[in-house]
């Protein structure tokens, strides 16, 4: 009789989160901690991290120690003497479209190093192959005031506060953050994005807008609990329960716990004490080390399925629909 009882024991699908760090900046105590948060969460899969050549070797030892697979990449930069219409500090981050060659896996999780996983959210990877999964953004900080949502007042996350004039047309589509998402490495996809990246004049959000361009007919939105950007505490709070949040995004001016001071606008608030707070409690959790970790087969717990989408969206979006494009 054929050993078939033999098939597939070894073909677990390879996946992976992974993050992406840059320099000799204090961002590397970011990454640590999500690694740690990542580690507490149970997960079953590897944190992978993408660094470019100026992360200096003492950064690469501390995550290796933590057990990060540490991967250097090479730089991409977009148009030269174009990138005056995007935020300075932003332009390094198309390098991150060289996650797309990570191949040897067949599907990832990116996170940004200024978030924190506070919940397991391994089951994202069973969403259906072929979209790409984030959490819609917010129009309400000031750093959107040059956009037309910020100067109407219309945020996608509350469309029906704020209608869309008609006079201007459709809305514009749905747009997500870019901090953390779930994709398919993929070659054909990575060199068209490095293709399209040459042609594509950076704006202000650099990286974050033209991948949104890239990828809007294959959108899908997400819950906010899966990025909570951490602005939506004040701007939106009637769409955010706290204890429900699986992922924290510390991205506003102050609330990155390493460098937490509390004079920051908003800063002051208990819920951002809060979580910063659970931050440090992680990071700072000796147990939680790659060292003090001894992990053996069949520990980790099954996870219970939830609902992946937000049901939240504004009236007419279907998920099961291509995000309507926009004219260039």
């Amino acid at each position: 009789m054929a050993p078939t009882a033999e098939i597939a024991v070894n073909e677990t699908p390879k996946r992976a989160y992974v993050t992406f760090l840059a320099g000799n900046g204090d961002y590397v105590k970011g990454v640590v901690g999500l690694a740690k948060g990542l580690r507490k969460c149970n997960t079953q899969y590897p944190l992978v991290v993408a660094i470019l050549p100026d992360v200096p070797d003492e950064h690469r030892e501390i995550l290796k120690s933590q057990g990060c697979i540490v991967r250097e990449i090479e730089p991409v930069y977009p148009p030269e003497n174009q990138t005056k219409f995007a935020m300075a500090y932003y332009v390094i981050n198309y390098s991150k479209l060289r996650i797309w060659e990570f191949v040897e896996y067949e599907k990832l999780i990116y996170l940004d190093g200024d978030i924190q996983v506070f919940d397991n959210i391994d089951h994202l990877f069973e969403n259906p192959n072929g979209y790409f999964y984030a959490v819609m953004d917010c129009f309400c900080e000031k750093s959107w005031s040059n956009s037309p949502q910020f100067k109407i007042g219309y945020c996608q996350q509350c469309p029906d506060k704020v209608k869309w004039p008609a006079e201007l047309g459709s809305p514009p589509p749905l747009y997500f953050n870019a901090g953390m998402f779930v994709y398919e490495p993929d070659l054909v996809t990575y060199n068209t994005l490095l293709e399209t990246v040459k042609t594509t004049p950076p704006t202000l959000f650099a990286e974050q807008d033209f991948l949104n361009m890239f990828f809007r007919e294959t959108y899908k939105p997400i819950a906010n609990v899966y990025n909570l950007v951490v602005a939506m505490l004040w701007r939106h709070p009637e769409n955010v329960d706290v204890e429900k949040v699986k992922v924290v995004h510390y991205c506003a001016a102050g609330s990155k716990p390493w460098r937490y001071t509390g004079e920051e606008e908003n800063m002051q608030r208990d819920d951002i004490k809060m979580l910063v707070k659970k931050w440090w409690d992680i990071y700072e959790d000796e147990s939680l080390d790659c060292k003090n970790i001894n992990i053996t087969k069949g520990e980790s717990e099954t996870v219970p399925i939830e609902p992946l989408v937000d049901d939240s969206l504004p009236d007419g979006v279907e998920l099961e629909n291509s995000v309507p494009s926009i004219a260039a």
